[in-house]
């Protein structure tokens, strides 16, 4: 049986939400007439950078989730007439919807793909940051602030996942740092910005060739990757390098939660969920969220 029939079934049941577009398929004779700009696309360095550029919108984002609560909490808490506890619960509240949004980005992005998956996960944070904005009471507060935890739970798993899958070997490292650096917190009324670029960005950028290759749909497979890597470079050695991966992954057998039990996995689980842990009970987010007033109370 070959791949392609593989996945056939996988191919009926998940579709990518947002197609890849049709931009880099045109013919030599009409991207000639694009001029410069059709060139500059052609070039695959430049076609990956504007990639990890477009969806590094989501981190932004992220960044501006985190530190918002910070330099505004004297102003909401005088607007909306609010208590300290009110507030508090304003600024835990992104943590407990980006928890809900973290525990089924896996799903989402495995069944309408990584592009579909950020425009799943701008949506409630253009949502969130306009109820924000308008609030008039602490209910629609709230509100907001659910939403916009619930996008960056999807956006903080899906980001590194496609800049890797979409980065050449020898860039992976570096473009993978992205994620990271984009992170940085940011202050006021701009969070509602990055979303808004991303979406129609994400029109722009191709999908995930690895999970074309996985869903079986190997012409957008070839030609996702053909876009990323440049029209004159020769990606047959690594397209059956993802076949072979992809037809070794879905070989494996599935893990169950039970599974988990055994003592070959109690060491890295306990090490990688020991970490996590260990990262919240430093303080972090009590930090970002309150930064302001704590260096006004140290003096």
């Amino acid at each position: 049986m070959s791949f392609r029939d593989d996945n056939e079934e996988g191919r009926d049941l998940k579709k990518p939400f947002l197609h890849t577009g049709s931009w880099y398929r045109m013919s030599g004779r009409q991207s000639s007439i694009m001029g410069s700009s059709a060139q500059v696309l052609r070039d695959g360095s430049v076609s990956v950078l504007f990639c990890v550029l477009i969806v590094a919108l989501g981190p932004i984002q992220f960044g501006f989730t985190c530190g918002y609560s910070s330099p505004t909490q004297n102003q909401i808490i005088k607007d909306l007439n609010l208590s300290i506890s009110e507030f508090s619960l304003f600024g835990s509240l992104s943590n407990v919807g980006a928890m809900v949004g973290a525990i089924a980005s896996g799903q989402i992005a495995e069944y309408i793909g990584r592009k579909g998956s950020l425009m799943i996960a701008a949506i409630p944070n253009i949502i969130g940051w306009l109820a924000i904005s308008f609030a008039k009471d602490s209910a629609f507060l709230f509100m907001g602030r659910l939403l916009e935890g619930f996008g960056v739970g999807i956006i903080s798993y899906v980001v590194p996942v496609y800049i890797a899958e979409i980065a050449p070997q020898n860039m992976r490292g570096s473009l993978g740092s992205v994620n990271q650096i984009a992170m940085v917190q940011l202050k006021r009324n701009g969070g509602i910005l990055p979303c808004t670029i991303l979406i129609p960005g994400l029109f722009f950028v191709p999908e995930s060739p690895r999970w074309l290759a996985k869903m079986g749909m190997m012409e957008d497979f070839e030609a996702s990757l053909q876009v990323l890597r440049g029209f004159d470079t020769d990606i047959s050695v690594e397209v059956n390098e993802i076949k072979r991966a992809v037809a070794s992954s879905t070989k494996r057998q599935t893990i169950r939660f039970a599974d988990l039990k055994r003592k070959r996995y109690w060491y890295p689980l306990t090490i990688g969920i020991g970490l996590l842990v260990l990262q919240q009970l430093s303080g972090i987010n009590g930090v970002l969220f309150y930064s302001t007033n704590i260096f006004e109370s140290a003096g």
